[in-house]
């Protein structure tokens, strides 16, 4: 069976039929192209996957595409281009929170989500709110470097305006 869904995906309108039982990772990879989101563990345990619903973050392995109908969904491939962006890219690369990048996408929804949310204070808070999203070759150490570096810098002002 199939469901009618309605929802906005990176800034545009879509309108179309998904499987009842598609996941939300094979729809947004297979039927949109937007390769962002990584399959990796497939039982919402690294993060890899992980898009932005509704400004939240949620493992889109586990999440079935028919629950999209309403909703808003933000992909890396949507944050492109963007100020948030342009600053998180600029505090991963200074910081060298990069290294195979296959996590990075994740994580930096997830950090975009903490940042909008204004839970980006202190390492131990961010530490807590990102422990959904493992990555096997940083040691955390340079991302939370980068994120404490953007929730000190001061475009931080003049991208909340922006949200």
């Amino acid at each position: 069976m199939s469901t009618v869904i309605t929802a906005t995906i990176n800034g545009r309108a879509f309108r179309g039929e998904v499987e009842d039982h598609e996941l939300l990772l094979d729809f947004l990879r297979e039927d949109l192209g937007l390769i962002g989101a990584r399959q990796s563990c497939e039982v919402e345990v690294c993060g890899s996957c992980t898009v932005l619903v509704d400004g939240l973050p949620v493992s889109s392995c586990c999440y079935l595409a028919c629950d999209l109908d309403g909703k808003v969904v933000e992909t890396i491939e949507g944050l492109v281009g963007t100020p948030f962006h342009e600053v998180l890219s600029d505090a991963f690369v200074r910081h060298g929170a990069v290294q195979c990048g296959y996590c990075t996408p994740a994580m930096v929804l997830t950090a975009k989500s903490l940042f909008f949310d204004d839970l980006l204070k202190d390492e131990e808070s961010v530490k807590k709110a990102m422990r959904g999203n493992l990555c096997r070759c940083t040691g955390y150490r340079a991302i939370l470097d980068a994120l404490m570096d953007i929730a000190a810098s001061e475009p931080t002002v003049e991208l909340r305006a922006q949200a």
